[in-house]
């Protein structure tokens, strides 16, 4: 597997242990539909937050977050809307991003809720 696949990967379980510890549920991780995958989809209360994780070994070519581009979100909104749909849900979404990057030999995290809307 490539150095970045396995960055990627890494990325996704800080993200999903830290969502834990801050109290939500992870439903789903690496869930697909069609063209689209959301990393991890967390429920908290009555909120479902689709959480895009962004990771990078450095800040040097920008932050992790600027990486979600508005194709992406199309594609998340489309998967979302058919979770909600398969499992029947009355809640909330938002979209969140999950920004981790290496900085003096550690990981920070940056948890960014309501990262982007759509209409």
């Amino acid at each position: 597997m490539a150095e970045h696949n396995d960055l990627g990967k890494l990325g996704e379980e800080l993200a999903a242990d830290y969502l834990e510890k801050n109290g939500y549920d992870i439903l789903e991780t690496n869930w697909i539909f069609d063209k689209a995958e959301i990393d991890i989809i967390a429920q908290k209360d009555a909120v479902l937050a689709v959480v895009e994780v962004k990771t990078r070994s450095s800040l040097e070519f920008g932050s992790p977050q600027e990486f979600v581009k508005p194709k992406k979100i199309q594609l998340l909104v489309k998967a979302v809307n058919e979770y909600i749909t398969q499992n029947d849900l009355e809640v909330e979404v938002r979209f969140d991003i999950i920004s981790i990057y290496k900085e003096n030999g550690t990981f920070q995290i940056e948890h960014i809720e309501e990262a982007f809307y759509y209409f």
